[in-house]
């Protein structure tokens, strides 16, 4: 595969993201990428790092920084003094919300007013557990439209799905499904998306979001699902309108028989595509056009290209 392909896509990635998403952190609770060329990735990332938090105000529970607010957003925190103090650069709960409980039902309340002033996406009706490492125990319960308001770090799972072909070399015959968002999704909407993917709730570990997932978008039965296999993690870091993105993605690749045919369940996706190795490049490049993938998915698909080996060696290094 071209290296000038590979030069577009971190081109694009670069200008969309803080950093290279290949280089999660131990917090996030999830493995590095698998393949070996990832420093070499991140060494040749574009541009330095962009510290996207720099004067923002940092949210805190127990002492623990759990998310980033601009100036605007901690000033509306402020109106809250029954649950914030809010101070010179921190965002502090008020002593009488010493617990996850009474941090959750106060925010359930501030989620609710932040909604109805139309600050938020469309409400989800979904809990997002709130810590820094996947493993702790949660702060407090957030509803998932507010976490990018409140630049919690949040998590989610992928997965690709993969029709190998046994005739050929490993990878040369391998090709990749891809799904298209609804119109009417309220982030990236019409937009191109791994065959599945989706936050992770309160409810939910990773294997069962990717259970509940791979069956609403795509109909894989809870038995295939189940196959997927863990293929390591990515740190997105994103400014959005309506916030701070911080996502880890557990990242995951699921052989599918050459015959499957995905059958979308929840309405969420409206078509699906399957492509080579090659063509997938070439959509996750692009910018522009009818045929975007989102970035989250387009940092998916290139760390599967780069552990697939799929582009030449001299243009990875």
């Amino acid at each position: 595969m071209e290296g000038a392909i590979l030069t577009a896509i971190l081109e694009r990635l670069g200008s969309a993201l803080a950093r290279a998403p290949f280089d999660t952190r131990a917090p996030a609770g999830g493995a590095p990428p698998s393949w070996a060329g990832a420093s070499a990735l991140r060494d040749r990332w574009p541009g330095p790092a962009k510290d996207l938090r720099r004067g923002m105000h940092v949210l805190r529970a127990d002492g623990i920084d759990i998310g980033y607010v601009g100036a605007a957003r901690a000033a509306r925190l402020a109106c809250f003094h029954e649950v914030f103090h809010v101070g010179s650069g921190a965002i502090e709960f008020v002593p009488a919300l010493a617990d996850a409980p009474a941090r959750t039902a106060a925010m359930a309340g501030i989620a609710r007013e932040l909604a109805r002033e139309g600050a938020l996406t469309a409400w989800r009706d979904e809990l997002y557990a709130v810590h820094e490492d996947f493993a702790a125990a949660p702060l407090f319960l957030l509803e998932r439209a507010a976490a990018r308001y409140f630049g919690i770090h949040t998590f989610a799972a992928h997965v690709n799905g993969i029709v190998a072909d046994a005739a050929t070399p490993a990878g040369t015959g391998t090709t990749l499904w891809f799904a298209r968002r609804s119109p009417a999704k309220p982030i990236d909407p019409g937009q191109l998306d791994n065959l599945v993917g989706g936050g992770i709730s309160a409810e939910c570990g990773v294997a069962g979001t990717v259970v509940k997932e791979a069956w609403e978008e795509a109909g894989i039965d809870a038995a295939l699902a189940a196959q997927a296999k863990p293929a390591g993690s990515l740190y997105i870091e994103r400014l959005h309108a309506d916030g701070l993105q911080r996502e880890t993605i557990f990242v995951h690749d699921l052989d599918l028989p050459a015959d499957f045919v995905p059958a979308n369940q929840d309405g969420e996706a409206v078509e699906h595509r399957r492509v080579g190795l090659d063509e997938a490049a070439r959509l996750i490049a692009a910018s522009t056009g009818p045929d975007v993938v989102t970035v989250d998915a387009s940092a998916v698909v290139l760390d599967l290209l780069l552990r697939y080996a799929a582009f030449d060696a001299r243009s990875r290094g």
